[in-house]
């Protein structure tokens, strides 16, 4: 399979769409960059309403077992605070979080939304979100976020239904990266060099729930 070679449905001939290609993506990016400024990078009580629970509504002491978490996720739903399994999505914690998760949400969701169609790239934010997070939550409770874990889904979208039907742009090694950075997220190695704790169950969650995408949904259409 050769990835390197510009497919001829791209837009103007260019393997990488521009913003009015896929608005979509703009707008997620958008979202996020603007939910930096009003969190405070996470850290004030506007974040609070983001979280998958409100910390401020549980003991802590309720996040402390797996049991405890899923009760106050549920105590939680059931209130109709459903938005709540989608905006972790919007939270970041530093410059750099948001930027990285920007240029590479762009880089691949761009090709999605214009290659195979905005649906199809409203499927894999809902999918991927709804896993990346839940799974997330319960394994460490609510204080994460970001959109890594829609880019891992992502990504594996992309390299899985590229096998059926080559047409997205990107280097092989970079999946080769995304599995092994998702298993060194399981071992001290990112505390060690500096990175911190990874939100590492979303990336795995992210990563399965594009896979499952792509193999349930054949490619999509051709843009014209």
């Amino acid at each position: 399979m050769d990835t390197q070679t510009p497919s001829p449905i791209t837009p103007g001939g260019r393997w990488q769409p521009t913003p009015r290609h896929a608005p979509f993506v703009i707008g997620i990016i958008a979202v996020a960059v603007v939910l930096v400024w009003f969190t405070g990078m996470g850290q004030n009580a506007f974040a609070a309403g983001l979280m998958m629970v409100d910390p401020r509504a549980f003991s802590w002491d309720a996040f402390s077992t797996l049991a405890g978490r899923i009760e106050a996720l549920s105590a939680t739903l059931a209130g109709g605070q459903f938005w709540r399994l989608i905006t972790p999505d919007f939270l970041h914690f530093s410059w750099s979080h948001i930027i990285f998760n920007s240029v590479m949400l762009w880089f691949l969701g761009s090709q999605v939304e214009w290659m195979d169609g905005r649906g199809r790239l409203l499927v894999l934010f809902v999918a991927t979100s709804l896993v990346s997070n839940v799974l997330q939550y319960l394994v460490s409770g609510p204080l994460f976020g970001g959109l890594s874990g829609l880019v891992y889904g992502i990504l594996a979208y992309c390299w899985l239904s590229q096998r059926r039907r080559p047409r997205f742009q990107f280097p092989p090694a970079l999946v080769t990266f995304a599995v092994i950075w998702i298993v060194i997220g399981f071992t001290s190695i990112p505390e060690l060099i500096g990175v911190g704790r990874m939100a590492n169950a979303a990336h795995l969650g992210g990563f399965l729930a594009g896979a499952l995408v792509a193999v349930i949904m054949p490619p999509g259409r051709a843009a014209g």
